[in-house]
């Protein structure tokens, strides 16, 4: 197409996310359609960047979204669709297969979506990743827990983060849980639980090369918040640590090994006892949990509003340019809150730039162009922040909006 036709993009997203997406995407002058569920009628989307707003009951309906996008396209030309939240990803790749359109086909997506598919093509590309087996053959499954020690994790491939994990820690337990998935255990398996320090990398990839990346760490691996409880803590990894040069190599080497060549992408790495880097998973998307808000705060760029720019780019043909960014260090905190609008003002240090704003959570970002100086505060916050606010629920297998 021609750099002065309009874009048209569709995008899909079954949560209320990606509103700076949406607004970047209205800046350079696209059509923006956007298709949600029903229940997100009324949610806060930025309405005056949004040319075209359209629901359907149900965004994981096969059958129902099809037909409600290939009738928009009898009178529209749909350039690219763009699907917001992890769980529409194969849900837009469908549409693109369907509509002929350019982007990741459903094979190539699962590679970004599934854990099952992304650990064997990393595996067969050389990339370290802890043991696993599918849940298909009872046999393979009984020799692999006779190859591989407990504990394990009972991982669903299609989930998002540490949702509906569950840790074994003897056989007779894995049959149990497996009797009560039923015809579901198929979309699971079985991997070798691996203890150690868990970080993520979020990205910016352009023919193919990695032109941004962002390396943090977790304070406490994702499942152990996930199951246990407690404050959940991501910071940015020192630059000129051997940690972060390992995992800026790595990650490229993921992406390179899974096809990602145009995108945004967040991965997770642990790194365990023996120093060894292990390939968790990968979606492409921006990362949850205001992971973007720490980047942003941090490096000054927003990684929604990138993503914008580089899908805008890829359809036009023009070339992407990465704006300049900033090289402060960063936290984040946040947690389940006690009260429904917890308070926040007695965390007053001049590096606190940004506030939660969400009922029942409290959570915060402090900035410093000194890591040192962010992991002190990290270090008095978070006991604070379990005193004053934490409340603890029980582990979801969803997400909920």
């Amino acid at each position: 197409m021609s750099n002065t036709d309009r874009v048209t993009l569709l995008c899909i997203s079954s949560y209320f996310k990606g509103e700076a997406f949406l607004r970047s995407a209205h800046q350079q002058g696209c059509h923006v359609i956007l298709l949600t569920e029903e229940k997100l009628s009324d949610a806060a989307w930025p309405r005056d960047s949004i040319d075209e707003f359209f629901t359907t009951p149900d965004l994981a309906n096969t059958e129902w979204v099809m037909n409600t996008v290939t009738y928009l396209c009898r009178s529209r030309h749909i350039n690219w669709i763009v699907p917001l939240d992890e769980y529409d990803v194969l849900m837009a790749a469908a549409l693109r297969e369907h509509l002929r359109l350019p982007g990741m086909g459903e094979s190539a997506s699962r590679f970004f979506r599934d854990k099952l598919a992304m650990r064997m093509k990393a595996r067969e590309s050389g990339i370290r990743v802890p043991d696993f087996a599918p849940v298909f053959n009872y046999d393979d499954l009984r020799a692999f827990m006779q190859r591989v020690p407990p504990p394990w994790v009972l991982k669903p491939r299609t989930e998002a983060g540490a949702m509906g994990i569950k840790k074994i820690s003897e056989a007779e337990q894995l049959w149990r849980w497996l009797d009560q998935l039923g015809d579901r255990q198929s979309h699971f398996l079985l991997e070798r639980y691996v203890p150690g320090e868990v970080f993520h990398v979020d990205a910016l990839i352009w023919d193919g090369a990695v032109v941004f990346a962002s390396v943090q760490k977790y304070g406490q691996p994702p499942m152990n918040v996930a199951h246990e409880g407690g404050v959940f803590v991501t910071y940015t990894v020192e630059r000129s640590s051997a940690d972060k040069i390992a995992l800026e190599t790595f990650n490229s080497q993921v992406l390179n090994a899974l096809g990602m060549t145009r995108g945004v992408t967040h991965a997770e790495y642990i790194k365990a006892g023996d120093g060894q880097l292990y390939f968790l998973e990968v979606a492409a998307r921006v990362g949850g949990a205001h992971i973007a808000d720490l980047i942003e705060q941090t490096s000054g760029l927003n990684l929604w509003a990138e993503w914008a720019r580089l899908v805008v780019a890829d359809v036009t043909g023009d070339a992407y340019t990465l704006p300049p960014v900033h090289a402060n260090y960063g936290g984040l905190l946040v947690c389940l809150a006690r009260q429904e609008h917890p308070e926040l003002t007695a965390y007053n240090d001049a590096e606190v730039v940004w506030r939660l704003n969400k009922e029942h959570h409290a959570g915060l970002i402090v900035v410093s162009p000194h890591f040192e100086r962010v992991q002190k505060l990290l270090a008095a916050y978070v006991p604070r922040f379990a005193a004053d606010f934490l409340a603890v629920a029980p582990p979801k297998d969803r997400p909920t909006n």
